[in-house]
């Protein structure tokens, strides 16, 4: 993916209605929060290089998003750190307190916060109103000034203010970060 395959557009895209219910549901969570976001429509994009590629025309780096549990899957993470750190579990246990991490189930992901693997966001804890999934993020990320993710699908990423993010739209799902340090 190169800068010409993408286009920075301003707010939803014009043909939202024709878009998933998941990714419509997330631009209208979005407007009614008056946040202000770029995106970029482009092919499915499920890796951290691809990603990597997207947040340089966006602007907006797009960081790892890794959907975590304990070994009974009874506790649930959202792990958001930056794409170019290595994830090392035994570097986070320790923080939260809690015996060796994993990758949750796909259906688990799907099931909380509305997202396929691949696709895993921050805007999925809108659909997590039970609050199950902890979101984690990694202290690097408040260096940024934007923060780069998927609207709840891998075909479109959206760039907006990591101040908005944890001031407006955390709030808004009902969530409040742990941050870490990886």
């Amino acid at each position: 993916m190169t800068e010409a395959d993408c286009t920075v557009l301003q707010g939803r895209p014009e043909d939202a209605e024709s878009r998933i219910a998941k990714e419509r549901e997330t631009y209208d969570r979005l407007d009614k929060l008056g946040i202000n976001y770029s995106r970029v429509d482009h092919a499915s994009a499920d890796t951290i290089e691809q990603c990597a590629q997207i947040g340089k025309v966006l602007g907006a780096p797009i960081c790892k998003n890794l959907f975590l549990c304990n070994t009974q899957k009874t506790t649930f993470y959202l792990l958001l750190m930056p794409g170019d750190k290595p994830f090392k579990t035994k570097l986070l246990s320790p923080q939260l307190g809690c015996s060796r991490l994993s990758f949750a189930p796909a259906e688990y992901m799907e099931q909380l916060i509305n997202c396929t693997a691949g696709s895993a966001s921050v805007l999925g804890l809108f659909y997590d109103r039970e609050c199950r999934v902890q979101l984690l993020m990694d202290k690097d990320l408040l260096n940024e000034k934007y923060f780069g993710c998927h609207p709840c699908v891998n075909t479109s990423s959206i760039g907006i203010e990591t101040s908005q993010l944890l001031e407006r739209i955390l709030p808004a799902c009902g969530h409040s970060p742990i941050f870490v340090e990886l």
